[in-house]
């Protein structure tokens, strides 16, 4: 069965390693968001913003940005290969400062395979 493998990454600076490890443990194609959390964006509000701070303002602090990315992958084996490799990026996702991990099966897929691509490739990127 189908798999999606997702990260929230908070420490931006390893979002290179990951990439490399997800593609050597199997990842055909990645997808990656920039994204923020609430607790975050509360943080956004500091004594050292303009009086009405504008979008970039406030998401330009680097203490804001996490980078969320995830894949489709074909099967449970290659989801845990690519689970286990993150963990040797980031580490312990007990730790502060990590992000979170997860893995969810997915019922139904299209587009995972495109004419003319071989299956190596993926879907998406």
């Amino acid at each position: 069965m189908a798999q999606l493998v997702a990260l929230v990454l908070d420490k931006i600076e390893l979002l290179r390693p990951v990439l490399d490890a997800w593609q050597r443990a199997g990842a055909g194609g990645v997808t990656l968001l920039h994204s923020t959390g609430p607790g975050r964006l509360r943080a956004a509000f500091r004594d050292d913003l303009p009086l009405m701070p504008s979008i970039h303002d406030v998401l330009s602090a680097h203490e804001l940005h996490h980078r969320t990315i995830f894949t489709v992958v074909e099967d449970e084996a290659t989801a845990k290969r690519i689970v286990a490799a993150t963990k040797e990026v980031v580490g312990d996702f007990t730790e502060p400062g990590t992000g979170i991990l997860f893995v969810l099966p997915l019922a139904h897929v299209e587009g995972l395979h495109k004419k003319g691509r071989g299956a190596s490739s993926g879907g998406q990127g």
